[in-house]
């Protein structure tokens, strides 16, 4: 049975969306949020290695995989520097979030190498882990974003872009942060 590379994006986002709506129900707790937000991390990261997988870009694959290692390892060296008490007070580990930068990365990885189309949703996705890890109490807002910023970076600096037109840009300044977005015509 031969699959569409098109038919492959589509089952990866369904699955993808599937699997947080199963793991936050309509009135999540602090339990269903981080569940939610580890199921779209994870299914981002599938997604950036699997896509040039299937594809047979090993190129792609194995840029993906240093992105996504490069915001997990940064994160995880932020953390032992920076010992922050999670919201929960569960351990000294907040400070950047993991989660977001895992998934900033892997979303930034979709968007270099498949464009906007493929991006979009993914930026989509990665917002959805960032906002889940507040709502799950492990995460200050700024944890998040500076997990975004790590992730974004890494995901730009490490995987080579194939689409030009469309670019996303994290921001931020002393009263707040976003992501803007930049089209060429």
């Amino acid at each position: 049975m031969i699959v569409s590379i098109r038919g492959a994006i589509r089952a990866i986002f369904s699955a993808a969306a599937c699997m947080m709506l199963m793991a936050a129900p309509a009135h999540a707790g602090q339990k269903g949020w981080d569940d939610a937000s580890t199921v779209a991390r994870d299914a981002l990261v599938v997604a950036a290695i699997g896509l040039p997988a299937v594809r047979k870009d090993w190129n792609g694959a194995l840029q993906a995989g240093g992105s996504v290692g490069a915001g997990a390892l940064v994160s995880f060296g932020l953390k032992e520097a920076f010992p922050e008490l999670r919201p929960d007070r569960s351990d000294r580990k907040s400070f950047p979030s993991g989660h977001t930068s895992v998934a900033f990365a892997a979303a930034a990885s979709l968007h270099n190498r498949n464009g906007w189309e493929i991006g979009v949703p993914a930026y989509l996705a990665a917002v959805f882990v960032g906002v889940a890890r507040v709502q799950a109490d492990k995460h200050h807002w700024y944890d998040v974003l500076a997990g975004a910023a790590v992730g974004e970076a890494s995901g730009l600096l490490i995987t080579r872009a194939r689409d030009d037109k469309v670019q996303f840009f994290p921001w931020s300044d002393g009263k707040g942060g976003g992501v803007a977005l930049a089209m060429r015509f």
